[in-house]
């Protein structure tokens, strides 16, 4: 019998989230580093050398890789010859640990978790409570899978229920393009098949939990057809040339994983869901003597990389910036912004949207008018921060109310991450605005570029409050211009033309 006192759980759990807010698993690392050595397309290769860069400065600096630092999810092996010292729960132990990693004065990380989903919405303020899955098994530890996952990856997640003669590779390939970019490629694909529709889904994020072997794999040949299955999607999914950020590409996914199980002779449920370029995740047993803390990487496995923006890039005054200016832009350009934009997520538009059905105006010091909003949800600053890491939010799902802003304000553009939809590029090219995009999983190295933020609206909604930042020499990418030419569109579509036709071969193929 082991006894397992409950702070060695709390203490950890606390210790894993800090330790995954600011560091990438090496297999992580190395996979990416390898496709951005490979990579053919400029945009692709651009975003992937932004992400290593800023993934080592979030290992020096000990702050967080992405804004959305995400719900927590826990696996739990519980084994049988384990007595518990304490008085609290097991989930009310994860939940405290959750509790401290993410009001830990020294990183704080975002709160993003709200009770009463369907009604108020209001966040619980230290990012309780987790997702926890538990299994009682043989032994006497505690086996503890821990991810942060981040929303934009999250809201991809996919789950079918496909006749027994269907294709999953065909599901799949039919499936990935219609997840856009939100979920910021390059990543992994984790995949459930069989048992029952909420026995997929589970199985498809434990599958992620992983660490990314597909070269070694590909080395020694399949053995089962599980292993079939993620050699072939492997190839097939990056086929799409969909890229990294959804720019166009030779590496759209880095591994897949699949985990299955038996199943109803009728049924063939499938399950899929994408793991980002924030990828987190970490692994410890407790046995009885103490917390188990992770082991620090050495910095040594950062490769060096080196960004700039390249002698095109052009630098853009936001502070006096026209729309004849804005008009002049063409699709995939490099801009560095300087001066002042104001932020605003979900929350925020749907009160701005309140406000002008019910016949009032915007909030003083809100004038979009000729001004440029930013989508971001930052983390809070902490020593001598302007802002916490405050890298871009998944576009698209502020669609619903481009052309209301763009109408009744006068925004002249906005910044966020991945592809607008069609209503949006429609809205866009009918205002002659324009959408920029700045890089998903590299939000500390965005945040360098913000020297001054400060809230001032809708300070209650948190994180989603609206912001003022100035800026500095912000990198973005012109992704629709005012013409409505959008590059998620046409980047995609050529380099799968150039990948089918055998003008690039990506090395993973070979």
């Amino acid at each position: 019998m082991t006894i397992i006192k409950q702070d060695d759980l709390i203490d950890s759990v606390t210790d894993a989230l800090q330790f995954i807010s600011y560091y990438h698993p090496k297999d992580f690392i190395d996979a990416v580093h390898r496709a951005y050595e490979m990579e053919e397309s400029p945009a692709a290769r651009d975003a992937m050398a932004q992400i290593l860069i800023n993934s080592r400065m979030c290992a020096e600096g000990k702050r967080p890789i992405c804004q959305d630092t995400g719900i927590v999810t826990a696996f739990v092996k519980i084994g049988m010859d384990v007595q518990w010292e304490g008085d609290m729960s097991v989930a009310d132990m994860i939940n405290e640990g959750v509790r401290r990693a993410y009001t830990c004065p020294d990183n704080k990380l975002r709160a993003s978790i709200l009770n009463d989903p369907a009604g108020a919405r209001k966040n619980t303020g230290d990012n309780t409570p987790a997702v926890i899955h538990y299994e009682v098994v043989p032994g006497n530890t505690v086996e503890v899978e821990v991810a942060a996952k981040g929303g934009g990856s999250e809201n991809k997640s996919k789950m079918a229920m496909l006749n027994p003669s269907d294709s999953i590779v065909d599901w799949v390939l039919k499936t990935v393009p219609t997840m856009g970019a939100g979920w910021c490629p390059p990543g992994m694909l984790g995949i459930g098949i069989g048992g029952t529709a909420e026995k997929a889904m589970v199985m498809a994020k434990q599958s992620l939990m992983a660490p990314i072997d597909i070269q070694e794999l590909k080395a020694r040949g399949p053995q089962n057809r599980a292993e079939e299955l993620r050699l072939e999607l492997f190839e097939k999914v990056n086929q799409l040339g969909i890229g990294a950020q959804g720019l166009g590409g030779l590496t759209t996914v880095l591994d897949v994983k699949i985990l299955d199980y038996p199943t109803h002779a009728a049924s063939l449920p499938v399950a899929m869901i994408p793991n980002c370029a924030a990828t987190r995740h970490a692994h410890f047993t407790l046995t009885g003597d103490g917390p188990a803390l992770q082991t620090p990487p050495k910095l040594s496995d950062w490769p060096e990389i080196t960004w700039n923006a390249g002698p095109n890039a052009r630098h853009v005054n936001l502070d006096t910036v026209t729309p004849e200016e804005v008009q002049s832009w063409k699709p995939g350009e490099t801009l560095l912004l300087s001066g002042k934009m104001l932020t605003g997520r979900d929350a925020a538009h749907k009160r701005i949207q309140t406000l002008f059905e019910n016949g009032e105006s915007l909030p003083e010091g809100v004038d979009l008018n000729g001004r440029f909003i930013y989508y971001v949800g930052p983390v809070d600053a902490v020593r001598d921060e302007a802002v916490g890491p405050a890298g871009p939010t998944t576009s698209t799902r502020m669609d619903k109310f481009t052309d209301m802003m763009l109408e009744k304000t006068g925004l002249l553009g906005m910044i966020g991450k991945a592809e607008r939809g069609p209503a949006a590029v429609d809205s866009i090219k009918k205002h002659k605005s324009v959408y920029l995009m700045a890089v998903g999983g590299a939000a500390y190295l965005v945040s360098r570029a913000i020297t001054s933020a400060r809230v001032v609206a809708f300070e209650d909604l948190g994180m989603e409050a609206i912001h003022e930042f100035e800026v500095k020499d912000m990198p973005v990418t012109v992704a629709v211009d005012s013409n409505g030419e959008a590059v998620h569109t046409t980047g995609p579509q050529t380099w799968k033309a150039k990948i089918a036709s055998g003008e690039v071969s990506p090395v993973y193929f070979k």
